[in-house]
């Protein structure tokens, strides 16, 4: 390479401000979220666990004792007045009854899929919390036996 292909190489080089190298960070631009350099793609605290994990805790409760329309009404019967009147609908031979008949059974199945998305939010939520804790307890004990400054490695692991 001749001496001015090398001079013009540097000088493209030293043009391109964008394009240096950076360590411990993210760029100005931030391939780090919206809020630019430093801001985090996702900052959740204990509390905000809680708060989410505590409401799908609520809806869970409200809703299983609230949107039970096959055993409307039931009383002491085996069945809710939904169902029995489906179940008198299609005695008399109208259509009406199967389609009222399959409307709970549907709306039963969506509601257990409700159900059970609430509780696995709640459930997973209270865990993440102790067991983020339980993680935060065993790293400064590690931590706090140490003598004189952690070394990267050590640093590292808790990373993977």
């Amino acid at each position: 390479m001749a001496w001015e292909e090398w001079e013009k190489a540097k000088a493209a080089v030293a043009a391109r401000e964008g394009a240096q190298m950076r360590l411990n960070q993210a760029g100005a631009s931030g391939a780090g979220g919206a809020g630019g350099a430093g801001a985090a793609d996702l900052v959740v605290r204990q509390d905000d666990l809680g708060a989410v994990g505590h409401e799908a805790f609520i809806l869970h409760g409200e809703l299983s004792k609230k949107a039970d329309i096959a055993a409307a009404g039931s009383g002491n019967e085996a069945s809710g007045s939904t169902m029995r009147a489906a179940a008198a609908l299609k005695s008399h031979h109208l259509e009406l009854g199967s389609e009222l008949e399959s409307t709970v059974e549907i709306w039963t199945s969506q509601v257990k899929h409700v159900l059970q998305a609430a509780a696995h939010i709640s459930n997973h939520l209270d865990y993440s919390k102790k067991a983020h804790a339980r993680d935060d307890t065993q790293i400064a004990a590690e931590l706090k036996g140490r003598t004189g400054p952690v070394s990267v490695s050590a640093l590292h692991e808790y990373f993977k």
